[in-house]
């Protein structure tokens, strides 16, 4: 068998190595193997980019052009709307109360993600800066296990007038008559807070984790204190962790629905449960389409606003590494 069978490059006709060498024919060896063609791969990117786009347009941009196609329409009488075009949707969106519950859904979201944000800080940096990651990266991931639903209700049972913190208090003798813990403000922040903090610390572990900390130690050798050391040193090199556990927060609380619905009162409602008010109660499509396309605005802003402080950190950055070398 010949080398060139054996091998296993893919052959071609005899004719072609003789046409492309002028028409001679070759030597004994190239009469017996053919020069051969290099083998071509096949480009699947395409396909997957196919894939991925008909994924997109069917479930975000086909539901975003319903939802700002319907807020320039009428509300029809039985709910619906009425395909004429009409601006008396955003101009519902001026109603005190519904500014009144924008201003409570824009405090309740930036509290909730600064708390987040605090208590992720100092988490992310113990967790870099142990040595046993996995068990506790694993602590971190363990109540995604659990459904969302469940969760809110743990803390229902937890804070409720016959719950377990009620109860611990009564028999220990330290109130007398149980405490109204659920249907406030206060108590939405605590749950969203808890529902959201591993979105927070798990960017800001990934970020912290790769911060060189002999810089820490260099900081204290020349003078400065532990806290200042973190704040001038640790803290502007780790931006990008903060910038993206700040979106990763600030985004779903932002929308947040069923913890206001469950833990919260009538004064703790927020622009999700107007939504869901308006689609399933009053049956005002358009307003609903409003409040979404106010709330997506909002959100979109934010998420520009915190790319381009990290974009000009990252040249800011970048600037003085290079004047440095």
């Amino acid at each position: 068998m010949s080398a060139c069978r054996d091998s296993g490059a893919p052959r071609v006709p005899k004719e072609y190595g003789e046409r492309k060498r002028g028409g001679k024919r070759g030597s004994k060896n190239d009469s017996a193997c053919t020069e051969t063609m290099p083998s071509v791969k096949r480009n699947f990117g395409p396909a997957y980019s196919f894939a991925m786009g008909g994924w997109f347009t069917v479930f975000f941009l086909a539901p975003l052009v319903i939802i700002v196609i319907y807020s320039f329409l009428k509300k029809g009488l039985h709910g619906g709307v009425v395909w004429r075009f009409s601006l008396d949707a955003y101009k519902g969106l001026l109603n005190p109360t519904l500014v009144l519950v924008t201003a409570r859904t824009i405090g309740t979201s930036v509290i909730a993600t600064i708390i987040t944000i605090l208590i992720a800080l100092p988490c992310g940096y113990f967790m870099a800066k142990s040595r046993n990651q996995t068990p506790l990266l694993l602590l971190i991931i363990i109540p995604f296990w659990t459904n969302f639903l469940i969760r809110v209700f743990a803390w229902m049972n937890i804070l409720g007038n016959n719950g377990f913190l009620n109860e611990f208090l009564m028999r220990t003798g330290l109130i007398n008559e149980y405490i109204p813990f659920l249907y406030n403000q206060n108590v939405v922040i605590l749950v969203l807070v808890y529902m959201y903090l591993p979105y927070a610390i798990l960017p800001l572990f990934s970020t912290i984790d790769k911060f060189d900390f002999s810089l820490l130690e260099a900081a204290r050798d020349l003078g400065a204190t532990k806290f200042t050391a973190i704040v001038t040193i640790l803290l502007p090199n780790i931006r990008s962790g903060i910038f993206t556990a700040v979106l990763f927060t600030f985004i779903p609380i932002f929308g947040a629905y069923a913890v206001p619905l469950l833990v919260g009162g009538m004064n703790s409602y927020m622009l999700g449960n107007t939504i869901a008010d308006q689609l399933t109660k009053s049956r005002n499509w358009p307003l609903a389409s409003a409040i979404s396309m106010a709330l997506t605005i909002i959100t979109t802003a934010g998420v520009i606003v915190m790319m381009s402080l990290q974009k000009r950190d990252a040249q800011r950055l970048s600037a003085a590494n290079g004047g440095a070398k």
